[in-house]
């Protein structure tokens, strides 16, 4: 699959424009300067929400695909690489995920995390090559991060990721990208010139943070990791989660602290099943067995 990835091209994407409300940037006050980025990043969240159709169809693909056994894979350079990184590092802990059910790829590999590879995002053949590394299948969901929607990396990534049948997600910060025209579902967020000209890291990484927040989020409330707004299914692995799940159980319940703190601990400390023991009066296996049955819900275990 060939790809317009020529620089030429770059000075006209949106996020590369010149911003004329900030030329004087360097010249302006601390208390200036703050008004300034807070009201650029104010436009975040508007462009956000005009593209919420789309995040959700990619959210019920995304579902869909986990619920067959697939993966969410997330894969990008640069800050969008990182932002891919920290949201799936982050759904373990939260949402007691493996580590290879909610995955994240960076050009240039871990190293990429803390320096510079920034040759690396040119090379198509690499991204498929780090799919290929996954052993990737039809099964599993891949978001291409790029805030140009023009990154080699990326776009070498999605096509081979189409070649196998995996659901294919843009996440780019431009319209009528490169990667909008190849993926199934396209989040183009235009969240326009930023402060900083060129500088992605600003508006265009928080719109990005913003969206895989809700597909992150969003896919995990419907596989059932939450009890209303409740987080039921987090990694006991400190004394602060610890106490945090004390106080679900409580608040779910509205047990006692002391009967909370027993019912964690006699489950194996795995707070949905402290929540069935309590409302309904079983055993830890008895609430186990009535999880197993309604594919891990909470709510649907109840009834």
């Amino acid at each position: 699959m060939e790809f317009d990835t020529s620089t030429h091209a770059l000075g006209a994407l949106r996020t590369e424009q010149v911003d004329a409300k900030f030329h004087m940037l360097d010249v302006m006050s601390v208390s200036e300067l703050l008004s300034a980025m807070n009201e650029s990043d104010a436009e975040v969240p508007r462009a956000v929400a005009l593209q919420l159709p789309a995040i959700e169809k990619a959210i019920d693909g995304v579902v869909d695909r986990m619920m067959q056994g697939g993966r969410l894979i997330y894969i990008g350079a640069g800050t969008s690489g990182r932002l891919g990184v920290l949201d799936a590092a982050e759904c373990g802990p939260t949402f007691s995920v493996s580590e290879d059910q909610v995955l994240a790829l960076i050009a240039g590999g871990d190293s990429a995390l803390r320096l510079p590879a920034e040759g690396a995002e040119d090379k198509p053949q690499a991204g498929a090559s780090d799919l290929k590394a996954q052993n990737l299948t039809s099964r599993d969901a891949v978001v291409g991060i790029a805030a140009s929607g023009r990154t080699p990396y990326v776009l070498g990534a999605l096509a081979y990721a189409k070649e196998i049948g995996a659901l294919t997600i843009g996440l780019t910060c431009n319209p009528n990208s490169e990667i909008s025209k190849i993926v199934d579902c396209p989040i183009e967020i235009d969240s326009g010139p930023e402060l900083l000209a060129g500088s992605t890291r600003l508006k265009s990484g928080t719109a990005q943070k913003l969206v895989l927040n809700m597909i992150s989020t969003i896919t995990m409330v419907r596989l059932g990791k939450t009890f209303g707004n409740l987080m039921v299914d987090l990694q006991i692995t400190n004394g602060k989660l610890k106490d945090r799940a004390i106080r679900i159980i409580e608040k779910a319940t509205g047990a006692s602290r002391t009967l909370s703190e027993k019912a964690l601990s006699d489950s194996g400390h795995e707070v949905k099943v402290a929540i069935l023991m309590l409302l309904l009066d079983i055993d830890a296996d008895s609430a186990r067995e009535r999880l197993r049955a309604s594919q891990n819900r909470v709510r649907e275990a109840l009834n």
